[in-house]
């Protein structure tokens, strides 16, 4: 595994989670809730695995 190529891919993925995730989050707790916040915890914890898990498979698939 090339080592910068899995850290770009990870950290790509991890900000397109987390600011998608975030975004969903706060839509939710605003619309059904009444209450504009943002679950941080949720939005990293599926960043860090969305970004963990996706750019490993990625790599897999570029080698085959």
């Amino acid at each position: 595994m090339d080592f910068k190529k899995l850290s770009i891919g990870f950290i790509t993925i991890f900000f397109i989670t987390l600011i998608v995730s975030s975004v969903v989050t706060y839509l939710w707790s605003l619309f059904f809730h009444n209450v504009a916040t943002i679950d941080w915890e949720t939005s990293f914890r599926f960043a860090i695995i969305f970004g963990v898990v996706f750019s490993i498979i990625d790599n897999k698939d570029k080698k085959i």
